[in-house]
């Protein structure tokens, strides 16, 4: 009995394909920080306040998860937003605004937008923390990937 040697060569080819194109694409997390102070502020101000942003980035789902931790501000924290896109010292809108207890720690997630996560992986999105003696933000720190 002859054995028809291109039916294992199919079959391996069949299977090479779906290994590497059936298999499910695996989110990667991806860590960013920021150190919050006033001297980051635009314009910057002379807050003994210092605070720090851990977030991570799951590229899947698009969920920013953050939390953020200050100390040493004014008063207590009025709002806290992201924004973006700016560069280091220029200003832009909110994007993410935060929502809940404005004691620290904060913690929270978002899905962003493409465009969002685009300008997150691109270091332009900064954090802001507000108070009422800041009311235009006592906290700043740029977003960058850890």
């Amino acid at each position: 009995m002859r054995m028809n040697p291109i039916r294992p060569a199919l079959a391996a080819a069949a299977l090479s394909a779906f290994l590497f194109t059936g298999m499910p694409a695996f989110a990667e997390m991806v860590a960013y920080k920021a150190d919050l102070t006033g001297k980051m502020e635009s314009p910057a101000n002379d807050s003994k306040g210092t605070g720090a942003v851990d977030a991570s980035y799951d590229t899947t789902t698009k969920k920013l998860s953050w939390t953020v931790t200050y100390t040493g501000t004014t008063g207590p924290a009025t709002a806290a937003h992201f924004h973006g896109p700016a560069a280091v010292g220029a200003n832009a809108p909110p994007l993410v605004p935060l929502s809940g207890s404005m004691t620290s720690p904060m913690k929270g997630d978002a899905t962003l937008t493409d465009a969002q996560a685009t300008d997150l992986a691109a270091g332009k999105m900064y954090f802001n923390l507000h108070t009422a003696a800041n009311k235009d933000g006592e906290l700043r720190g740029q977003v960058m990937k850890k």
